[in-house]
Protein backbone atom coordinates (compact mmCIF):
# COMPACT_ATOMS: atom_id res chain seq x y z
CA UNK A 1 0.00 0.00 0.00
CA UNK A 2 1.31 3.46 -0.95
CA UNK A 3 2.01 5.89 1.92
CA UNK A 4 -0.73 8.21 0.66
CA UNK A 5 -3.25 5.36 0.79
CA UNK A 6 -2.15 4.48 4.33
CA UNK A 7 -2.54 8.09 5.48
CA UNK A 8 -5.88 8.52 3.67
CA UNK A 9 -7.21 5.37 5.35
CA UNK A 10 -5.99 6.54 8.79
CA UNK A 11 -7.53 9.99 8.29
CA UNK A 12 -10.89 8.63 7.18
CA UNK A 13 -10.97 6.31 10.19
CA UNK A 14 -10.13 9.22 12.53
CA UNK A 15 -12.94 11.23 10.95
CA UNK A 16 -15.39 8.40 11.66
CA UNK A 17 -14.44 8.41 15.36
CA UNK A 18 -17.01 9.62 17.89
CA UNK A 19 -14.18 11.71 19.39
CA UNK A 20 -14.11 13.86 16.24
CA UNK A 21 -16.33 16.85 17.06
CA UNK A 22 -16.70 17.78 13.38
CA UNK A 23 -18.23 14.45 12.41
CA UNK A 24 -17.51 12.43 9.29
CA UNK A 25 -18.39 15.44 7.14
CA UNK A 26 -14.93 16.92 7.70
CA UNK A 27 -13.64 14.00 5.63
CA UNK A 28 -16.35 13.84 2.98
CA UNK A 29 -16.98 17.58 2.63
CA UNK A 30 -13.59 19.11 3.36
CA UNK A 31 -10.46 16.94 3.36
CA UNK A 32 -11.37 15.05 0.18
CA UNK A 33 -11.89 18.38 -1.62
CA UNK A 34 -8.69 19.87 -0.21
CA UNK A 35 -6.76 16.88 -1.56
CA UNK A 36 -8.46 17.18 -4.95
CA UNK A 37 -7.76 20.90 -5.37
CA UNK A 38 -4.25 20.70 -3.90
CA UNK A 39 -3.27 18.03 -6.43
CA UNK A 40 -4.79 20.01 -9.30
CA UNK A 41 -2.87 23.12 -8.27
CA UNK A 42 0.37 21.17 -7.78
CA UNK A 43 0.09 19.82 -11.29
CA UNK A 44 -0.69 23.28 -12.65
CA UNK A 45 2.28 25.06 -11.01
CA UNK A 46 4.81 22.21 -10.95
CA UNK A 47 4.81 21.47 -7.21
CA UNK A 48 5.59 18.05 -5.71
CA UNK A 49 2.24 16.26 -5.87
CA UNK A 50 3.17 13.65 -3.24
CA UNK A 51 4.13 16.32 -0.67
CA UNK A 52 0.99 18.30 -1.45
CA UNK A 53 -1.30 15.28 -1.16
CA UNK A 54 0.16 14.12 2.15
CA UNK A 55 0.00 17.64 3.60
CA UNK A 56 -3.59 18.00 2.38
CA UNK A 57 -4.58 14.72 4.01
CA UNK A 58 -2.99 15.69 7.34
CA UNK A 59 -3.64 19.45 7.47
CA UNK A 60 -6.56 19.26 9.94
CA UNK A 61 -5.47 16.08 11.73
CA UNK A 62 -4.76 17.77 15.07
CA UNK A 63 -8.20 19.37 15.34
CA UNK A 64 -9.83 16.04 14.50
CA UNK A 65 -8.01 14.08 17.21
CA UNK A 66 -8.35 16.71 19.96
CA UNK A 67 -10.65 19.71 20.02
CA UNK A 68 -8.21 21.49 22.35
CA UNK A 69 -5.85 21.71 19.36
CA UNK A 70 -8.28 23.62 17.14
CA UNK A 71 -6.95 27.13 17.81
CA UNK A 72 -3.37 26.17 16.91
CA UNK A 73 -4.15 23.10 14.81
CA UNK A 74 -1.63 24.15 12.18
CA UNK A 75 1.19 23.91 14.76
CA UNK A 76 -0.05 20.76 16.49
CA UNK A 77 -0.81 19.27 13.09
CA UNK A 78 2.78 19.73 11.92
CA UNK A 79 4.00 17.94 15.05
CA UNK A 80 1.51 15.09 14.55
CA UNK A 81 2.40 14.80 10.86
CA UNK A 82 6.06 14.47 11.79
CA UNK A 83 5.23 11.69 14.26
CA UNK A 84 3.07 9.80 11.74
CA UNK A 85 5.48 10.19 8.85
CA UNK A 86 8.53 9.15 10.88
CA UNK A 87 6.64 6.06 11.98
CA UNK A 88 6.09 5.30 8.28
CA UNK A 89 9.82 5.86 7.55
CA UNK A 90 9.12 8.80 5.27
CA UNK A 91 12.29 10.72 4.29
CA UNK A 92 13.22 13.56 6.69
CA UNK A 93 13.55 16.23 3.99
CA UNK A 94 10.04 15.43 2.77
CA UNK A 95 8.68 15.44 6.34
CA UNK A 96 10.02 18.99 6.74
CA UNK A 97 8.20 20.11 3.58
CA UNK A 98 4.93 18.51 4.71
CA UNK A 99 5.25 20.23 8.09
CA UNK A 100 5.94 23.59 6.42
CA UNK A 101 2.80 23.18 4.30
CA UNK A 102 0.64 22.37 7.31
CA UNK A 103 2.01 25.27 9.36
CA UNK A 104 1.38 27.75 6.51
CA UNK A 105 -2.08 26.51 5.44
CA UNK A 106 -4.12 28.58 7.85
CA UNK A 107 -5.85 31.59 6.29
CA UNK A 108 -6.34 33.43 9.56
CA UNK A 109 -2.68 33.04 10.52
CA UNK A 110 -0.58 34.47 7.70
CA UNK A 111 2.69 32.57 7.54
CA UNK A 112 4.65 33.44 4.44
CA UNK A 113 6.67 30.81 2.61
CA UNK A 114 8.14 30.45 -0.85
CA UNK A 115 7.34 26.74 -0.87
CA UNK A 116 5.06 26.04 -3.85
CA UNK A 117 3.58 23.05 -2.08
CA UNK A 118 2.49 25.23 0.85
CA UNK A 119 0.74 27.64 -1.51
CA UNK A 120 -1.14 24.71 -3.07
CA UNK A 121 -2.39 23.55 0.33
CA UNK A 122 -3.39 27.02 1.52
CA UNK A 123 -5.29 27.64 -1.71
CA UNK A 124 -6.95 24.21 -1.66
CA UNK A 125 -8.09 24.67 1.94
CA UNK A 126 -9.73 28.00 1.04
CA UNK A 127 -11.20 26.55 -2.15
CA UNK A 128 -12.85 23.73 -0.20
CA UNK A 129 -14.59 26.31 2.01
CA UNK A 130 -15.96 28.07 -1.06
CA UNK A 131 -17.19 24.98 -2.91
CA UNK A 132 -18.70 23.30 0.16
CA UNK A 133 -21.02 25.96 1.52
CA UNK A 134 -23.39 23.33 3.00
CA UNK A 135 -20.68 22.16 5.41
CA UNK A 136 -20.18 25.74 6.61
CA UNK A 137 -23.94 26.15 7.00
CA UNK A 138 -24.05 22.95 9.04
CA UNK A 139 -21.33 24.30 11.28
CA UNK A 140 -23.02 27.65 11.93
CA UNK A 141 -26.59 26.43 12.33
CA UNK A 142 -26.10 23.04 13.95
CA UNK A 143 -22.79 23.27 15.80
CA UNK A 144 -22.67 27.00 16.65
CA UNK A 145 -26.49 27.38 16.77
CA UNK A 146 -26.42 30.88 15.27
CA UNK A 147 -29.52 32.70 14.07
CA UNK A 148 -30.30 32.73 10.34
CA UNK A 149 -28.80 36.19 9.81
CA UNK A 150 -25.78 35.60 12.05
CA UNK A 151 -25.02 32.28 10.38
CA UNK A 152 -25.33 33.70 6.86
CA UNK A 153 -23.08 36.63 7.80
CA UNK A 154 -20.49 34.29 9.32
CA UNK A 155 -20.44 32.04 6.25
CA UNK A 156 -20.33 35.01 3.87
CA UNK A 157 -17.37 36.43 5.80
CA UNK A 158 -15.57 33.08 5.76
CA UNK A 159 -16.07 32.71 2.01
CA UNK A 160 -14.93 36.29 1.33
CA UNK A 161 -11.80 35.81 3.46
CA UNK A 162 -11.09 32.51 1.72
CA UNK A 163 -11.51 34.10 -1.72
CA UNK A 164 -9.29 37.05 -0.88
CA UNK A 165 -6.35 34.84 0.07
CA UNK A 166 -6.43 32.76 -3.13
CA UNK A 167 -3.83 32.99 -5.87
CA UNK A 168 -5.00 33.93 -9.36
CA UNK A 169 -4.70 30.29 -10.50
CA UNK A 170 -7.01 29.14 -7.73
CA UNK A 171 -9.52 31.96 -8.32
CA UNK A 172 -9.70 31.03 -11.98
CA UNK A 173 -10.55 27.43 -11.07
CA UNK A 174 -13.52 28.24 -8.78
CA UNK A 175 -14.74 31.67 -9.83
CA UNK A 176 -18.19 30.34 -10.75
CA UNK A 177 -18.64 28.59 -7.40
CA UNK A 178 -17.59 31.73 -5.54
CA UNK A 179 -20.10 33.88 -7.43
CA UNK A 180 -22.87 31.34 -6.84
CA UNK A 181 -22.13 31.08 -3.12
CA UNK A 182 -22.14 34.83 -2.67
CA UNK A 183 -25.38 35.17 -4.62
CA UNK A 184 -27.09 32.52 -2.47
CA UNK A 185 -25.90 34.12 0.77
CA UNK A 186 -26.97 37.58 -0.40
CA UNK A 187 -26.65 40.65 1.74
CA UNK A 188 -26.69 39.84 5.41
CA UNK A 189 -28.66 41.92 7.91
CA UNK A 190 -26.02 41.46 10.55
CA UNK A 191 -23.03 43.59 9.57
CA UNK A 192 -20.38 41.07 10.53
CA UNK A 193 -20.04 38.05 12.75
CA UNK A 194 -16.49 37.03 13.55
CA UNK A 195 -15.31 33.46 14.15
Amino acid sequence: MDIREIIAHEMEERCKSSDNIFGYGIWSHHIVSVVKYAKMLAEKIGADIEIVEIAALLHDYASIIDEQYIKDHHLHGAREAERILRHLNYPEEKIEKVKACIIAHRGSVRIMTDLKEARCLADADAMAHIVHVPSLLYMVYVKKQLSIDEGAAWVRGKIERSWNKLTDEAKEMISDQYQSAMQVLGKCKVDEVNN
